[in-house]
């Protein structure tokens, strides 16, 4: 992407060699000037077409652009073309993009001339100089910059329409927000295309239906998911999995209740910084809290004795089911939910112990996103937010001992400003999938401030009390995120030890029916899901059935030839081809990848 401007020194250079980027320094600058272009160039074209159009914002996001429009009457997706296609007489017409600069009552006077009732709202809220931009007749409130001329655009696509509340408030006006993306090059918005119609494949909404893994019913809500058998098993095998490595380092498992009395939630701070995203009720005249996080529990279950130096660090592990209220707009599949699980624990531990916990559960991490075949994944240390507990020099010790962690794992990390949680800053691990997208995974957080509103302490070699420090960390995160990752990374086709159905054992005539029990039989013995698919239909629709639409690991094919050799045909997922493998051969390298979890 060449330089749009001339005095842009991109700031990534001057990190790189502490391992550290600060996050909002992170995007490429100019890629998205061009793109914050190319939304104001639709922004032009709609408001040609729709007059009467008011505009919202228009802002250049991590994959492209969008544009909110208060439009005279509503549009639908096949009018995108058309947008398009006066966007492409904008961009040969070359316009210049020039600046303008105005005082505030003259921007104010300009746009209520033009009734943008939008734009006198943000004006309200900005101080100092005026910017805007314009291009032909059109112009806008921005603060720039832009490239030279709408000419330089090259490749460009609208992709949706989506409603959107002005200012993502459920009070404001709902506005039609259109999105698109822009490249430099036309290959490079091809690729593009081809990555989304690819996630359009994947998407494990999509994929969760076909498979018949999860659903979600109007009759119970939005953000209640109910799994099905299929997903059922997928479930069970991630959290046996999860119950085994937490024993292996020394978790102790613990069950937390579902509500708690309002009084847990206040002391813990929830009441204050949370309860937009909380659930009250009343229980015989007393108000009660769903739960929307374990830490106040695994504290209770804590302070239920006196505790030893010599005892920690103690670490409490839960799937624990948590609710938290989040707008319908939001809500995503099994992305954004309202009731999930997290593989959550709690670590209390000594200060001189929580550099090397950190340490500890870092590796813990990575050793789990690998089992589930996820190689890649950005690291973020996320600061203090702008409503915490706490005093800053507090912050200050957590962070820092986050920072340390982090650098003597050797990670490089972005900086995310402003975006711990209440009680502490946290580290947050976005894994990468198959197409290269991130996806919230574990996180780590380090807290000085619920031990403190608690009175959680243990006893030191020296008689007297002192606070431990608190980590607050998932190695996976919510089930249902994870879950959908997992069947977006694979397209629903998951390695074998999750495959709900891990063997289907197909025969060719009713004759070859008990033989293909008899090895169901061998395979159960060795805990393999497997069933016995003995309809009277072609082998051909059997095996596509099979792999496209269940997704199944193995098919073994039963005829004549195998019961007079004592053999199986085996054909494996995305495979062509069969081979001829004794029955014990193929349960023996069966049960190893089922073990050694190979994907």
């Amino acid at each position: 992407m060449r330089r749009w401007l001339t005095n842009y020194h991109s700031p990534i250079t001057n990190y790189q060699n502490k391992g550290v980027i600060k996050r909002k320094e992170f995007m490429i600058e100019d890629l998205q000037i061009y793109r914050h272009s190319t939304a104001h160039i639709m922004a032009q074209a709609v408001c040609e077409l729709y007059p009467g159009t008011k505009l919202g914002i228009g802002p250049a996001i991590e994959e492209g652009f969008y544009y909110d429009f208060d439009l005279p009457s509503p549009i639908s997706p096949e009018e995108l073309p058309k947008i398009e296609a006066k966007m492409e007489e904008i961009i040969n017409a070359n316009l210049p993009f020039k600046k303008m600069v105005m005082n505030k009552d003259e921007a104010k006077k300009f746009f209520n001339q033009k009734n943008e009732i939008y734009k006198v709202e943000l004006l309200d809220e900005i101080e100092g100089e005026i910017t805007l931009y314009q291009q032909g007749d059109f112009i806008d409130l921005c603060r720039g910059p832009h490239i030279p001329s709408t000419g330089l655009i090259k490749a460009f696509k609208l992709i949706s329409i989506a409603g959107a509340y002005w200012r993502g408030s459920e009070k404001n006006p709902m506005l039609t927000r259109i999105y698109g993306t822009a490249f430099e090059k036309k290959e490079d918005l091809d690729n593009y295309l081809f990555k989304l119609e690819e996630a359009k494949r994947r998407d494990h909404r999509k994929v969760g239906k076909e498979l018949k893994i999860f659903d979600i019913y109007d009759e119970v809500g939005p953000g209640l998911i109910y799994y099905h058998p299929k997903g059922a098993i997928i479930r069970e095998e991630i959290c046996r999995f999860l119950r085994q490595e937490h024993a292996k380092r020394d978790y102790l498992e613990v069950v937390t209740p579902h509500i708690a009395k309002i009084d847990l939630w206040q002391t813990s701070g929830h009441c204050e910084y949370y309860k937009d995203n909380m659930y009250f009720m009343e229980v015989e005249d007393n108000p009660y809290v769903l739960k929307p996080m374990n830490c106040p529990g695994h504290i209770l279950i804590y302070k239920n004795q006196t505790r030893s130096y010599k005892e920690l660090p103690i670490r409490y592990f839960e799937l624990g089911t948590v609710y938290r209220y989040e707008r319908s707009g939001v809500l995503h599949g099994l992305l954004r939910v309202r009731g999930f699980t997290q593989d959550d624990a709690h670590i209390f531990c000594r200060q001189d112990q929580l550099e090397e916990e950190i340490c500890t559960v870092l590796n813990f991490a990575s050793e789990m996103l690998k089992t589930f075949g996820f190689k890649e994944y950005d690291v973020y240390l996320s600061t203090k937010p702008e409503k915490y507990v706490g005093t800053p020099d507090i912050w200050e010790k957590a962070t820092s001992a986050l920072s340390v962690g982090l650098k003597k794992q050797g990670l490089n990390y972005a900086i995310d400003e402003g975006e711990g949680v209440f009680y502490g800053p946290k580290i947050d691990i976005k894994l990468k999938d198959a197409l290269g997208r991130a996806w919230q995974g574990p996180t780590i957080q380090v807290d000085f401030n619920l031990p403190q509103r608690f009175n959680v302490t243990y006893v030191g070699s020296d008689g007297n009390e002192y606070q431990p420090v608190m980590i607050h960390r998932v190695v996976l995160g919510s089930l249902e995120r994870f879950l959908g990752a997992l069947l977006e990374h694979y397209a629903g086709a998951l390695p074998t030890w999750l495959s709900p159905t891990q063997v289907i054992i197909m025969t060719i005539a009713d004759r070859h029916i008990s033989y293909a029990e008899k090895i169901k039989e061998r395979l159960l013995e060795q805990g393999v899901r497997v069933k016995v698919d003995k309809r009277n239909e072609k082998i051909g629709f059997k095996i596509r059935e099979a792999e496209l639409l269940e997704k199944t690991p193995y098919m073994l094919i039963i005829g004549d030839k195998e019961i007079e050799t004592e053999i199986v045909s085996v054909r494996k997922r995305h495979t062509k081809e069969s081979a001829n493998l004794l029955v014990e051969e193929f349960v023996d390298n069966l049960i190893k990848e089922i073990k050694e979890k190979i994907y």
